[in-house]
């Protein structure tokens, strides 16, 4: 009765349909018969005793016994054939446990990838507008706002952002290191799948059919798993292009500043000083801020021609630097040619009050000394000649001076024209009087180099007078004809001598009379020369 019941069972093609209800089926098809096999065995030696004891009843008892043995035999055959059809079940079940495992796993992480939130920058770009006004409103005085606290909002929320793009970088990168790793389990199942198919498992069709479905998540997870780090990495360069940009922009804000100066200097150092320092900064800021624009465009370019989803911003954010980086260039252009229009200004005060200074200072070595003798007087003609020579390189100067006036009084007007033309009227004017001194000594050291050659030739002349008049006077009376031819002779001589020095009385009259007619300042000296003189002229 037993075996009948089971019997069913055993011939049962109910294999289950998952895992667990296999197992369950499994174990019981085998505790049946492990559990019954004591009792069969116990029957089996019973009957055998009752055999060999030759009761009435053996016959009977072998027939039953005979039954027994082959409805046994009939349930054990069959029990292995359903073990066999619930192992190779098993294996199936087994497969499609693992298989709906992998399955839910990717699926999961496919959940995952779609659902999770993603760190915008339009967000983040909505509330720097919010800080934007915040700095602005720091101009307002009704606005109790510092601009290093908008500037440090600005800062806060970009980074903050920014971190959690770089944090979600990285947990997807764990992620897909994951899925790269699962690459095992799908390959296991993959091999399990072929085998079980090798073998010839009756749902072959559905197993291929299943880990189709495997390979084709898998590959649909990756494809995902890689469409996704491309746009999170689009979204940190976008970041780091977006940190890079504004970073910029605040350097070129603060450059600005500086030029955008309205400081033109006191004076000719004040603007020579400045100068300077905004060349150098002007070289600095050019190579400096050059270097850094282009990598930003490139870096730019690099997203908008890769495709970048937010390829507009991109463009929008590349043009406002650009636009902001030539007003810099602009203002800085600007800021150059106003100091260097200061410079000019400011230079030629300082050149004038330089001119001036020396001009002045040659006036006072100009010395009033006149020389004491014909030998001081040409000593002096010659450093007066020197001294003339020295004040052409002024000349040069102020001439060069009246050229930057003309061409400042062009470009300015009112006050600042007419001082321009204030210091160089002061600057004429002293060159003037410094020509005009010049000239004053040079002809008076002429005309005391004509006095004293005068008084030389007059005084040589009248020593050679005397001279004659006392060799006249020295000469004795003739006592007879001979004394009388000698004295002759001697006479004639001295006639002769007198005669060749009329030319030197003639030169030494007509330079005393051109003395007297130019109005010489000694023409008293002049016309009280000694007497002999004084009645020739």
């Amino acid at each position: 009765l037993w075996v009948e019941e089971r019997m069913p069972m055993a011939t049962s093609t109910d294999h289950g349909h998952n895992l667990q209800t296999v197992q369950l089926l499994i174990k019981k098809n085998q505790k049946e018969i492990q559990g019954h096999q004591p009792r069969y065995d116990d029957i089996f030696e019973r009957s055998q005793h009752v055999l060999r004891a030759g009761s009435p009843t053996a016959e009977p008892i072998r027939q039953r016994l005979t039954e027994l043995q082959t409805l046994w035999d009939q349930i054990k055959k069959e029990t292995e054939k359903r073990h066999s059809r619930l192992s190779e079940a098993h294996l199936a079940q087994q497969y499609y446990f693992d298989a709906a495992e992998a399955e839910a796993w990717m699926s999961e992480q496919e959940l995952y990838m779609m659902s999770e939130e993603k760190a915008k920058v339009g967000g983040v770009q909505g509330v720097f507008q919010v800080a934007d006004r915040l700095v602005v409103s720091c101009y307002d005085e009704t606005f109790q706002f510092s601009f290093m606290a908008a500037e440090c909002l600005r800062l806060v929320l970009f980074v903050q952002d920014e971190q959690s793009s770089v944090a979600m970088l990285k947990k997807h990168q764990i992620l897909e290191q994951a899925v790269e790793d699962y690459a095992d389990t799908v390959h296991q199942l993959s091999s399990t799948s072929r085998g079980l198919v090798a073998a010839g498992h009756p749902d072959s069709e559905r197993i291929g059919m299943r880990q189709s479905q495997v390979d084709k998540l898998y590959a649909g997870l990756k494809d995902l798993a890689e469409e996704r780090r491309g746009k999170l990495d689009e979204r940190f360069r976008l970041f780091q292009l977006n940190r890079e940009v504004d970073d910029l922009e605040q350097w070129i804000a603060e450059r600005e500043v500086v030029a955008g100066s309205h400081e033109l200097g006191q004076d000719y150092e004040h603007v020579t000083m400045l100068q300077e320092r905004f060349r150098e900064f002007a070289r600095d800021t050019g190579n400096i801020g050059q270097e850094r624009v282009d990598g930003v465009n490139k870096l730019a370019d690099e997203l908008i021609n890769a495709g970048h989803g937010d390829a507009a911003t991109i463009a929008e954010w590349k043009d406002g630097l650009n636009e902001a980086w030539a007003d810099l260039l602009e203002l800085i252009d600007t800021r150059t040619q106003i100091l260097a229009a200061s410079y000019e200004l400011h230079k030629f005060y300082h050149d004038a009050k330089e001119i001036l200074n020396r001009i002045l200072d040659k006036h006072k070595k100009l010395p009033e000394e006149l020389g004491r003798d014909q030998n001081t007087v040409e000593t002096l003609q010659r450093m007066h000649t020197t001294f003339e020579h020295d004040i052409q390189a002024l000349g040069t100067q102020v001439r060069q001076l009246q050229e930057d006036a003309v061409r400042l009084q062009s470009a300015y007007a009112g006050d600042k024209a007419d001082d321009i033309q204030k210091r160089e009227g002061e600057v004429l004017e002293a060159w003037k009087n410094l020509l005009e001194a010049a000239e004053g000594r040079r002809v008076k050291l002429v005309d005391t180099a004509d006095k004293f050659r005068f008084f030389s030739m007059v005084r040589d002349l009248m020593l050679w007078m005397e001279d004659v008049i006392r060799l006249i006077e020295a000469q004795e009376k003739p006592r007879d004809v001979s004394s009388v031819e000698l004295l002759m002779n001697n006479h004639q001589g001295i006639k002769a001598e007198i005669d060749a020095r009329n030319d030197s009385f003639t030169a030494c009259i007509e330079l005393g009379k051109a003395l007297l007619a130019r109005k010489h300042y000694s023409s008293e000296e002049v016309r009280t020369a000694p007497p002999s003189v004084c009645y020739l002229l």
